[in-house]
């Protein structure tokens, strides 16, 4: 078994790590406190290519693979979440509408969104659905060569950049839910205040409202009734990009705990070097980090791999569980060696806390996540 990375993706790994040390990482306090993405940081994540890392090349994506996404995911949200949040909702906007739109909607759609001057959103979750498809109340129905679509959609991320975004909506007649394309800031959408959440902050979460939006019938991604399927393609898409995320959360925590306990003397002498309950902290750290790790990056290979789609399911629902939690527990473990330090915002640790709480919770819950493969696994 061969856990070396390919030159191709040593190079995306490096590149960006590079731009979150020079880039993101002198503005990540002021993106905490602001909750804004600054543009510069945008355009440079354009300019290198970010947005479209695992799409195809004939549409100006990078072709290299969710392995690779995840490598750069990794790295960028070390630096900063929000980051992270931005390129992954992107991204899934992007696979959904490879997987299922039509080859007018792919040229349309694909390559600004893989370029990054329009932003991609993904709008399902309401304010009274959660994570159950069943309760949906936002409703499209047919005026002729045209649908309308009334409702609300809640935690909707990139909902404020320009761009399209995919709607998933219960059809009046049938009941069935199928999706749809709009394009944001169209007559009849418009935004609640961005949610002040714990943590992430730079990726902004809006309410969604729409009133009477109207959108050619050509704008139907899939086939009609068939909006779950597309829902299933991007719960597996989010979860890559939130494995990657969070495992950036990891990394953060870990690189915090590493140098405080270097640079944090007592009497003169490295707490590093002079507390065993230091260095087992430390030996936690790097365990678990290495963990989640490897299983993150198996995903990544299992993304670009599996030809069995439940397996993929069932992949991406366990390790972004498991990614998630172990990121708890590292921001836990950082958090005490840095001892009373470890709650001042003054220090990055304490940032990170807010970061990794949200995980278990967003994307599916992790006891919803893991009922979900259980089924799975007792069914194959």
């Amino acid at each position: 078994m061969d856990f070396n990375l390919s030159k191709e993706e040593q190079l995306i790994q490096k590149t960006a790590r590079e731009f979150a040390q020079k880039v993101i990482d002198p503005a990540a306090a002021e993106i905490d406190k602001t909750n804004l993405m600054p543009s510069s940081i945008m355009e440079g994540l354009s300019e290198l290519g970010i947005f479209g890392i695992p799409l195809p090349e004939e549409y100006g994506g990078g072709g290299a693979g969710y392995l690779s996404y995840i490598l750069a995911l990794e790295q960028l949200s070390r630096a900063c979440s929000g980051v992270g949040m931005i390129i992954s909702v992107n991204v899934v906007g992007l696979s959904v509408i490879n997987a299922f739109g039509t080859p007018e909607q792919k040229e349309k759609y694909l390559p600004p969104g893989i370029k990054g001057t329009e932003i991609l959103s993904f709008a399902f979750t309401e304010p009274g659905t959660g994570s159950d498809p069943k309760q949906l109340t936002t409703t499209v129905r047919k005026d002729g060569d045209h649908f309308i679509i009334n409702g609300t959609k809640r935690f909707i991320s990139n909902a404020g950049y320009k761009g399209p975004m995919i709607i998933i909506a219960r059809e009046e007649e049938s009941g069935k839910a199928s999706a749809f394309i709009i394009d944001k800031f169209c007559p009849g959408y418009s935004l609640s205040e961005p949610w002040d959440k714990i943590g992430a902050h730079g990726g902004a979460l809006y309410d969604v409202y729409l009133n009477n939006v109207r959108i050619p019938a050509v704008n139907l991604l899939g086939e009609s009734g068939h909006g779950l399927w597309a829902l299933k393609i991007a719960m597996v898409y989010g979860k890559i990009g939130l494995t990657g995320l969070f495992l950036g959360s990891c990394l953060a925590a870990w690189e915090e705990a590493l140098s405080y306990a270097r640079s944090k003397t007592h009497r003169g002498e490295a707490i590093a070097a002079k507390f065993q309950h230091i260095q087992t902290a430390l030996a936690d750290i790097a365990m678990k980090y290495d963990a989640a790790k490897w299983y993150a990056y198996h995903l990544g290979f299992a993304a670009d791999h599996y030809k069995d789609p439940m397996q993929l399911v069932k992949e991406a629902a366990l390790t972004k569980v498991y990614v998630a939690e172990t990121a708890i527990d590292i921001a836990r473990i950082a958090m005490g060696v840095h001892g009373s330090y470890g709650v001042m915002r003054d220090y990055k640790i304490a940032r990170l806390w807010g970061d990794v709480i949200l995980g278990p919770q967003v994307e599916g819950t992790a006891p919803l996540l893991k009922i979900l493969a259980a089924g799975i696994i007792l069914n194959h």
